[in-house]
Protein backbone atom coordinates (compact mmCIF):
# COMPACT_ATOMS: atom_id res chain seq x y z
CA UNK A 1 0.00 0.00 0.00
CA UNK A 2 1.05 3.49 -0.96
CA UNK A 3 0.32 6.54 1.27
CA UNK A 4 1.14 10.00 0.09
CA UNK A 5 3.26 12.59 1.68
CA UNK A 6 2.96 16.13 2.03
CA UNK A 7 5.12 17.25 -1.23
CA UNK A 8 6.86 20.04 0.96
CA UNK A 9 7.86 17.95 4.16
CA UNK A 10 8.95 15.37 2.13
CA UNK A 11 11.12 17.28 -0.60
CA UNK A 12 14.71 17.05 1.47
CA UNK A 13 14.35 13.39 1.03
CA UNK A 14 13.98 13.41 -2.52
CA UNK A 15 11.41 11.16 -3.15
CA UNK A 16 10.51 11.75 -7.08
CA UNK A 17 6.76 10.41 -6.45
CA UNK A 18 6.55 11.47 -2.73
CA UNK A 19 5.03 7.81 -2.05
CA UNK A 20 5.92 5.60 0.56
CA UNK A 21 6.38 1.80 -0.69
CA UNK A 22 5.16 -1.02 1.86
CA UNK A 23 7.44 -3.28 -0.12
CA UNK A 24 10.59 -0.93 0.57
CA UNK A 25 9.36 -0.62 4.02
CA UNK A 26 9.54 -4.26 4.69
CA UNK A 27 13.09 -4.67 3.42
CA UNK A 28 14.65 -2.00 5.48
CA UNK A 29 12.80 -3.11 8.89
CA UNK A 30 14.29 -6.66 7.70
CA UNK A 31 17.76 -4.68 7.20
CA UNK A 32 17.62 -3.15 10.72
CA UNK A 33 17.29 -6.96 12.38
CA UNK A 34 20.09 -7.74 10.21
CA UNK A 35 22.21 -5.48 11.20
CA UNK A 36 21.01 -5.99 15.01
CA UNK A 37 21.82 -9.59 14.98
CA UNK A 38 25.32 -8.67 13.66
CA UNK A 39 25.99 -7.19 17.05
CA UNK A 40 25.35 -10.91 19.01
CA UNK A 41 27.15 -11.85 15.97
CA UNK A 42 30.29 -9.94 17.02
CA UNK A 43 29.81 -11.02 20.30
CA UNK A 44 30.54 -15.11 19.59
CA UNK A 45 33.41 -13.52 16.81
CA UNK A 46 35.18 -11.99 19.77
CA UNK A 47 34.11 -13.78 22.40
CA UNK A 48 35.58 -16.99 20.66
CA UNK A 49 38.94 -15.09 20.13
CA UNK A 50 39.64 -14.32 23.44
CA UNK A 51 40.54 -16.70 26.34
CA UNK A 52 38.27 -19.52 28.19
CA UNK A 53 38.45 -16.56 31.19
CA UNK A 54 37.57 -13.59 29.17
CA UNK A 55 34.70 -14.97 27.15
CA UNK A 56 31.78 -13.68 29.25
CA UNK A 57 33.25 -10.02 29.32
CA UNK A 58 33.82 -9.60 25.74
CA UNK A 59 30.13 -10.48 24.85
CA UNK A 60 28.75 -8.65 28.04
CA UNK A 61 30.71 -5.81 26.15
CA UNK A 62 28.82 -6.38 23.07
CA UNK A 63 25.17 -6.74 24.72
CA UNK A 64 26.01 -3.65 27.25
CA UNK A 65 25.99 -1.78 23.67
CA UNK A 66 22.77 -3.08 22.22
CA UNK A 67 20.86 -1.85 25.74
CA UNK A 68 23.34 1.24 25.89
CA UNK A 69 23.30 3.17 22.83
CA UNK A 70 19.45 1.73 22.03
CA UNK A 71 18.35 3.49 24.59
CA UNK A 72 20.63 7.03 23.88
CA UNK A 73 19.71 6.43 20.37
CA UNK A 74 15.86 6.80 20.79
CA UNK A 75 16.08 9.87 23.08
CA UNK A 76 18.99 12.32 21.03
CA UNK A 77 21.18 10.15 18.69
CA UNK A 78 18.48 10.29 15.86
CA UNK A 79 18.09 14.23 16.70
CA UNK A 80 21.94 14.46 16.63
CA UNK A 81 22.41 12.72 13.28
CA UNK A 82 19.71 13.69 10.94
CA UNK A 83 16.85 16.06 12.46
CA UNK A 84 18.08 18.98 10.29
CA UNK A 85 17.18 16.99 7.37
CA UNK A 86 13.42 16.69 8.90
CA UNK A 87 12.97 20.47 10.51
CA UNK A 88 15.37 22.45 8.32
CA UNK A 89 17.19 23.49 11.02
CA UNK A 90 20.43 24.77 10.47
CA UNK A 91 22.76 22.50 12.34
CA UNK A 92 25.94 23.20 14.74
CA UNK A 93 28.63 24.23 12.68
CA UNK A 94 28.22 21.57 10.15
CA UNK A 95 29.13 18.73 12.60
CA UNK A 96 26.05 17.86 14.82
CA UNK A 97 21.87 18.55 14.78
CA UNK A 98 19.84 19.72 17.76
CA UNK A 99 19.82 16.97 20.04
CA UNK A 100 16.28 18.38 21.38
CA UNK A 101 14.94 18.57 18.26
CA UNK A 102 13.52 15.33 17.67
CA UNK A 103 14.23 14.13 21.23
CA UNK A 104 12.41 10.66 21.86
CA UNK A 105 11.52 10.90 18.37
CA UNK A 106 7.69 11.01 18.77
CA UNK A 107 7.36 14.01 16.20
CA UNK A 108 8.15 11.34 13.65
CA UNK A 109 5.00 9.44 14.25
CA UNK A 110 2.95 12.69 13.66
CA UNK A 111 0.26 12.49 10.73
CA UNK A 112 -1.91 15.01 9.08
CA UNK A 113 -4.97 14.07 6.82
CA UNK A 114 -3.88 15.71 3.20
CA UNK A 115 -6.52 16.82 0.55
CA UNK A 116 -7.03 13.80 -1.14
CA UNK A 117 -8.41 12.26 2.52
CA UNK A 118 -5.25 9.91 2.74
CA UNK A 119 -2.87 10.11 5.39
CA UNK A 120 0.87 11.67 5.66
CA UNK A 121 3.29 11.68 8.33
CA UNK A 122 4.27 15.87 8.80
CA UNK A 123 7.78 15.17 9.00
CA UNK A 124 8.04 13.19 6.30
CA UNK A 125 10.20 9.87 5.42
CA UNK A 126 13.49 8.96 4.11
CA UNK A 127 12.95 8.03 0.73
CA UNK A 128 10.16 5.40 0.15
CA UNK A 129 9.78 4.42 4.20
CA UNK A 130 8.47 6.12 7.31
CA UNK A 131 11.28 7.93 9.25
CA UNK A 132 10.64 6.18 12.11
CA UNK A 133 11.57 2.81 10.10
CA UNK A 134 15.05 4.95 9.07
CA UNK A 135 15.37 5.27 12.82
CA UNK A 136 14.92 1.91 13.53
CA UNK A 137 17.66 1.03 11.11
CA UNK A 138 20.14 3.90 12.10
CA UNK A 139 19.99 2.31 15.59
CA UNK A 140 21.24 -0.14 14.76
CA UNK A 141 24.75 1.15 13.60
CA UNK A 142 25.40 3.07 16.46
CA UNK A 143 25.25 -0.11 18.14
CA UNK A 144 26.98 -1.94 16.54
CA UNK A 145 29.91 0.30 15.92
CA UNK A 146 30.01 0.77 20.01
CA UNK A 147 30.47 -2.53 19.90
CA UNK A 148 33.46 -3.17 17.85
CA UNK A 149 35.44 -1.16 19.59
CA UNK A 150 35.83 -3.45 22.23
CA UNK A 151 38.29 -5.95 20.71
CA UNK A 152 40.77 -3.64 21.13
CA UNK A 153 40.66 -3.53 25.11
CA UNK A 154 39.99 -7.25 25.43
CA UNK A 155 40.07 -8.68 29.08
CA UNK A 156 41.89 -5.81 30.70
CA UNK A 157 38.88 -3.25 31.07
CA UNK A 158 36.58 -2.50 33.89
CA UNK A 159 33.06 -3.07 32.28
CA UNK A 160 31.52 -0.01 34.07
CA UNK A 161 33.98 2.49 32.89
CA UNK A 162 33.31 0.67 29.33
CA UNK A 163 29.47 1.53 29.74
CA UNK A 164 30.59 4.82 30.57
CA UNK A 165 32.96 5.26 28.07
CA UNK A 166 30.39 4.25 25.28
CA UNK A 167 27.76 6.51 25.77
CA UNK A 168 29.48 9.37 26.12
CA UNK A 169 31.68 8.14 22.97
CA UNK A 170 28.59 7.05 21.11
CA UNK A 171 27.49 10.82 21.53
CA UNK A 172 30.33 12.83 20.51
CA UNK A 173 31.91 11.20 18.36
CA UNK A 174 29.56 8.25 16.73
CA UNK A 175 26.42 10.69 16.24
CA UNK A 176 28.55 13.86 14.95
CA UNK A 177 30.63 12.00 12.72
CA UNK A 178 26.99 10.59 11.17
CA UNK A 179 25.84 13.54 10.66
CA UNK A 180 28.74 14.61 8.93
CA UNK A 181 29.32 12.32 6.38
CA UNK A 182 25.29 11.10 5.75
CA UNK A 183 23.46 13.85 7.41
CA UNK A 184 24.43 16.77 5.21
CA UNK A 185 27.30 18.38 7.52
CA UNK A 186 31.32 18.74 6.41
CA UNK A 187 32.21 15.65 5.25
CA UNK A 188 28.78 15.00 2.74
CA UNK A 189 28.44 16.41 -0.23
CA UNK A 190 26.47 19.39 0.71
CA UNK A 191 27.29 23.06 -0.24
CA UNK A 192 29.70 23.56 3.49
CA UNK A 193 31.16 20.35 2.71
CA UNK A 194 34.56 20.05 2.27
CA UNK A 195 34.30 18.17 -0.71
CA UNK A 196 32.61 21.29 -2.18
CA UNK A 197 35.45 23.75 -0.72
CA UNK A 198 37.55 21.51 -2.98
CA UNK A 199 35.86 21.53 -6.07
CA UNK A 200 33.32 23.74 -6.44
CA UNK A 201 28.90 23.22 -6.49
CA UNK A 202 26.92 21.98 -9.05
CA UNK A 203 23.58 24.37 -10.09
CA UNK A 204 21.88 22.61 -7.57
CA UNK A 205 24.29 23.00 -4.68
CA UNK A 206 25.79 20.12 -4.04
CA UNK A 207 29.53 19.26 -4.23
CA UNK A 208 30.62 18.39 -7.55
CA UNK A 209 32.60 15.62 -6.63
CA UNK A 210 30.48 14.46 -3.14
CA UNK A 211 31.71 11.63 -1.07
CA UNK A 212 30.89 8.33 -1.42
CA UNK A 213 30.49 5.97 1.87
CA UNK A 214 27.23 4.18 0.71
CA UNK A 215 27.21 1.99 4.31
CA UNK A 216 30.02 2.87 7.01
CA UNK A 217 33.30 3.27 5.76
CA UNK A 218 34.04 6.50 7.45
CA UNK A 219 31.16 6.22 9.87
CA UNK A 220 31.43 2.91 10.89
CA UNK A 221 34.91 1.37 10.88
CA UNK A 222 37.47 3.95 10.35
CA UNK A 223 35.88 5.21 13.11
CA UNK A 224 35.68 2.67 15.31
CA UNK A 225 39.17 1.54 14.39
CA UNK A 226 41.08 4.44 15.30
CA UNK A 227 38.76 4.31 18.44
CA UNK A 228 40.29 1.07 18.94
CA UNK A 229 43.72 2.29 18.10
CA UNK A 230 43.41 4.98 21.36
CA UNK A 231 42.11 2.87 23.66
CA UNK A 232 45.16 -0.06 23.01
CA UNK A 233 47.21 3.03 23.59
CA UNK A 234 46.40 4.71 26.99
CA UNK A 235 44.80 1.51 28.24
CA UNK A 236 48.51 -0.59 28.02
CA UNK A 237 49.45 -3.91 27.19
CA UNK A 238 47.55 -6.88 28.64
CA UNK A 239 49.90 -8.44 31.22
CA UNK A 240 52.40 -11.27 29.44
CA UNK A 241 52.01 -9.13 25.74
CA UNK A 242 54.75 -10.71 23.94
CA UNK A 243 55.66 -13.37 26.02
CA UNK A 244 52.51 -15.34 26.22
CA UNK A 245 50.11 -16.86 23.46
CA UNK A 246 46.61 -15.42 23.86
CA UNK A 247 44.85 -17.84 22.10
CA UNK A 248 41.60 -18.20 20.88
CA UNK A 249 39.85 -20.31 23.19
CA UNK A 250 36.71 -21.54 21.07
CA UNK A 251 37.61 -21.32 16.96
CA UNK A 252 33.89 -22.33 16.15
CA UNK A 253 32.39 -19.25 18.27
CA UNK A 254 34.65 -17.71 16.29
CA UNK A 255 34.00 -18.75 12.92
CA UNK A 256 30.06 -18.84 13.72
CA UNK A 257 30.33 -15.10 14.65
CA UNK A 258 32.05 -14.37 10.92
CA UNK A 259 28.94 -16.35 9.46
CA UNK A 260 26.27 -14.11 11.42
CA UNK A 261 28.38 -11.03 10.10
CA UNK A 262 28.24 -11.92 6.51
CA UNK A 263 24.71 -12.62 7.06
CA UNK A 264 23.72 -9.76 8.49
CA UNK A 265 26.16 -7.04 6.42
CA UNK A 266 23.23 -8.32 3.90
CA UNK A 267 21.23 -5.44 5.85
CA UNK A 268 24.36 -3.29 6.81
CA UNK A 269 24.80 -2.90 3.13
CA UNK A 270 21.67 -3.95 1.11
CA UNK A 271 19.37 -1.84 3.46
CA UNK A 272 21.51 1.19 3.09
CA UNK A 273 19.92 1.52 -0.49
CA UNK A 274 17.12 2.21 1.43
CA UNK A 275 14.86 0.27 -0.96
CA UNK A 276 14.27 -2.97 -3.36
CA UNK A 277 15.36 -1.90 -6.18
CA UNK A 278 18.28 -2.77 -8.80
CA UNK A 279 20.96 -1.29 -6.83
CA UNK A 280 20.03 -2.88 -3.98
CA UNK A 281 20.96 -5.94 -6.21
CA UNK A 282 24.01 -4.82 -7.25
CA UNK A 283 25.30 -4.15 -3.64
CA UNK A 284 24.36 -7.32 -2.43
CA UNK A 285 26.66 -9.06 -5.53
CA UNK A 286 29.43 -7.16 -4.63
CA UNK A 287 29.41 -7.58 -0.94
CA UNK A 288 29.50 -11.45 -1.60
CA UNK A 289 32.25 -10.52 -4.31
CA UNK A 290 34.31 -8.46 -2.20
CA UNK A 291 34.08 -10.67 1.05
CA UNK A 292 34.84 -14.24 -0.48
CA UNK A 293 37.94 -12.61 -2.08
CA UNK A 294 38.85 -11.07 0.67
CA UNK A 295 39.15 -14.46 2.53
CA UNK A 296 41.04 -16.46 0.05
CA UNK A 297 43.72 -13.59 -0.40
CA UNK A 298 43.90 -13.39 3.43
CA UNK A 299 44.30 -17.27 3.43
CA UNK A 300 46.81 -17.00 0.30
CA UNK A 301 48.94 -14.73 2.51
CA UNK A 302 48.68 -16.36 5.89
CA UNK A 303 49.74 -20.19 3.72
CA UNK A 304 52.65 -18.58 1.81
CA UNK A 305 53.83 -16.97 4.70
CA UNK A 306 53.13 -19.60 7.93
CA UNK A 307 52.96 -22.52 5.66
CA UNK A 308 48.86 -23.09 6.18
CA UNK A 309 45.65 -21.54 6.19
CA UNK A 310 44.12 -21.37 9.24
CA UNK A 311 40.03 -21.15 10.50
CA UNK A 312 40.57 -17.90 12.19
CA UNK A 313 42.56 -16.68 9.17
CA UNK A 314 39.79 -16.89 6.91
CA UNK A 315 36.94 -15.86 9.64
CA UNK A 316 39.10 -12.36 9.85
CA UNK A 317 39.31 -12.70 6.12
CA UNK A 318 35.53 -12.71 5.78
CA UNK A 319 35.27 -9.60 8.09
CA UNK A 320 37.98 -7.73 6.22
CA UNK A 321 36.15 -8.17 2.99
CA UNK A 322 33.14 -6.89 4.74
CA UNK A 323 34.35 -3.89 6.23
CA UNK A 324 36.17 -2.85 3.07
CA UNK A 325 33.57 -2.99 0.80
CA UNK A 326 31.07 -1.63 3.16
CA UNK A 327 31.63 1.97 2.06
CA UNK A 328 32.32 1.34 -2.11
CA UNK A 329 29.78 -1.50 -2.25
CA UNK A 330 26.85 1.38 -4.72
CA UNK A 331 30.26 2.65 -6.70
CA UNK A 332 31.95 -0.68 -8.21
CA UNK A 333 31.27 -3.28 -10.31
CA UNK A 334 31.37 -6.93 -9.30
CA UNK A 335 34.50 -7.33 -10.98
CA UNK A 336 35.90 -4.37 -8.96
CA UNK A 337 34.45 -5.54 -5.81
CA UNK A 338 36.45 -8.38 -6.20
CA UNK A 339 39.62 -6.38 -6.51
CA UNK A 340 38.90 -3.92 -3.65
CA UNK A 341 38.14 -7.49 -1.19
CA UNK A 342 41.62 -8.98 -2.23
CA UNK A 343 43.42 -5.90 -1.51
CA UNK A 344 41.54 -5.76 1.47
CA UNK A 345 42.15 -9.50 2.84
CA UNK A 346 46.14 -8.91 2.17
CA UNK A 347 46.65 -5.46 3.52
CA UNK A 348 44.92 -6.76 6.70
CA UNK A 349 46.54 -10.28 7.01
CA UNK A 350 49.86 -8.19 7.13
CA UNK A 351 48.29 -5.10 9.26
CA UNK A 352 47.29 -7.23 12.13
CA UNK A 353 50.89 -8.10 12.91
CA UNK A 354 51.94 -4.07 13.29
CA UNK A 355 50.58 -4.58 16.78
CA UNK A 356 53.99 -6.39 17.35
CA UNK A 357 56.09 -4.58 15.76
CA UNK A 358 54.94 -1.14 17.48
CA UNK A 359 53.92 -2.82 20.78
CA UNK A 360 50.52 -1.47 21.26
CA UNK A 361 47.96 -4.21 22.28
CA UNK A 362 45.17 -4.65 19.78
CA UNK A 363 43.66 -7.52 21.65
CA UNK A 364 41.09 -8.96 18.63
CA UNK A 365 42.75 -6.60 15.96
CA UNK A 366 40.46 -3.85 15.15
CA UNK A 367 42.95 -1.74 13.93
CA UNK A 368 44.49 -4.33 11.78
CA UNK A 369 40.90 -4.98 10.09
CA UNK A 370 38.35 -2.46 10.92
CA UNK A 371 40.85 0.48 10.27
CA UNK A 372 43.02 -0.29 7.61
CA UNK A 373 40.04 -2.20 5.70
CA UNK A 374 38.19 0.68 6.16
CA UNK A 375 40.83 3.04 5.01
CA UNK A 376 41.64 0.93 1.86
CA UNK A 377 37.28 0.80 1.54
CA UNK A 378 36.86 4.14 1.38
CA UNK A 379 40.17 5.36 -0.36
CA UNK A 380 40.03 2.46 -3.11
CA UNK A 381 36.78 3.70 -4.72
CA UNK A 382 38.90 6.85 -5.69
CA UNK A 383 40.43 3.85 -7.96
CA UNK A 384 37.96 1.86 -8.71
CA UNK A 385 34.62 3.62 -7.98
CA UNK A 386 31.91 3.12 -11.54
CA UNK A 387 28.52 3.54 -11.13
CA UNK A 388 26.95 7.21 -11.27
CA UNK A 389 27.63 7.93 -7.23
CA UNK A 390 30.58 10.20 -8.18
CA UNK A 391 33.53 10.68 -10.53
CA UNK A 392 34.97 7.26 -12.24
CA UNK A 393 37.48 6.09 -10.81
CA UNK A 394 41.40 6.68 -12.12
CA UNK A 395 41.05 2.68 -13.15
CA UNK A 396 37.77 3.82 -15.23
CA UNK A 397 39.63 7.25 -17.03
CA UNK A 398 38.62 9.33 -14.36
CA UNK A 399 40.69 12.40 -12.51
CA UNK A 400 42.35 12.10 -9.57
CA UNK A 401 39.35 14.35 -8.11
CA UNK A 402 37.29 11.28 -6.59
CA UNK A 403 40.64 9.59 -5.06
CA UNK A 404 41.43 13.17 -3.59
CA UNK A 405 38.01 13.31 -1.61
CA UNK A 406 37.90 10.21 -0.15
CA UNK A 407 41.05 10.60 1.08
CA UNK A 408 40.22 13.96 2.96
CA UNK A 409 37.20 12.27 4.11
CA UNK A 410 39.36 9.41 5.66
CA UNK A 411 41.74 11.33 7.36
CA UNK A 412 39.53 13.74 8.67
CA UNK A 413 37.66 11.05 9.89
CA UNK A 414 40.57 9.67 11.87
CA UNK A 415 41.61 13.00 13.18
CA UNK A 416 38.58 13.72 14.87
CA UNK A 417 38.02 10.70 15.82
CA UNK A 418 41.39 10.19 17.53
CA UNK A 419 41.12 13.78 18.58
CA UNK A 420 37.86 13.19 20.44
CA UNK A 421 38.37 9.87 21.63
CA UNK A 422 41.48 10.99 23.59
CA UNK A 423 39.53 13.80 25.46
CA UNK A 424 36.31 11.15 26.49
CA UNK A 425 39.30 8.61 27.90
CA UNK A 426 40.62 11.50 30.10
CA UNK A 427 36.25 11.90 31.05
CA UNK A 428 36.37 8.71 32.50
CA UNK A 429 39.75 8.19 33.88
CA UNK A 430 38.53 8.84 37.25
CA UNK A 431 36.77 5.86 37.13
CA UNK A 432 39.43 3.48 36.69
CA UNK A 433 40.36 1.61 33.15
CA UNK A 434 41.88 -1.04 33.95
CA UNK A 435 41.24 -4.25 36.20
CA UNK A 436 44.00 -4.83 38.82
CA UNK A 437 46.41 -6.82 37.96
CA UNK A 438 45.07 -10.12 40.44
CA UNK A 439 41.63 -9.68 38.47
CA UNK A 440 43.45 -10.31 34.95
CA UNK A 441 45.62 -13.14 36.16
CA UNK A 442 42.49 -14.97 37.38
CA UNK A 443 40.21 -14.06 34.54
CA UNK A 444 38.10 -11.08 34.30
CA UNK A 445 34.60 -13.04 33.80
CA UNK A 446 34.90 -13.83 37.46
CA UNK A 447 36.04 -10.54 38.61
CA UNK A 448 33.79 -8.13 36.94
CA UNK A 449 30.73 -10.23 36.50
CA UNK A 450 30.91 -13.17 39.08
CA UNK A 451 30.60 -15.73 36.63
CA UNK A 452 32.66 -18.39 34.56
CA UNK A 453 31.52 -19.45 30.67
CA UNK A 454 32.46 -23.30 31.73
CA UNK A 455 31.83 -25.37 34.87
CA UNK A 456 34.87 -27.72 34.51
CA UNK A 457 34.64 -30.81 36.76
Amino acid sequence: MLLALPDEMFAPFGAGDGMLSAGDTAWVLTSAALVLFMTPGLAFFYGGLSRQKSVLNMMMMSFGSMGLVSVIYVLWGYSMSFSSTHTGESDIAGIFDNPFSLFGVSQLLETKELADGQTGYVLGGFGSVPAIVWVAFQLTFAVITVALISGSVAERMKFGTWMLFGGIWVTLVYFPLAHMVWGGGLLSGSEKGIAAKLFGVDDEGTANVPPIDFAGGTVVHINAGMAGLVLALLLGKRAGFGKTAFRPHNIPFVMLGAAILWFGWFGFNVGSEGAADMIAGQVWVNTTAATAAAMLSWLVVERIRDGHATSVGAASGVVAGLVAITPACGALTPVGSLILGAVAGVLSALAIGLKYKFGYDDSLDVVGVHLVAGLWGTIGIGFLAYSADGSPGLFYGGDFKQLVVQIVIALSAVIFTGIMTVIIAFIVKPLGWRVDREAEDTGIDETEHAETAYELA
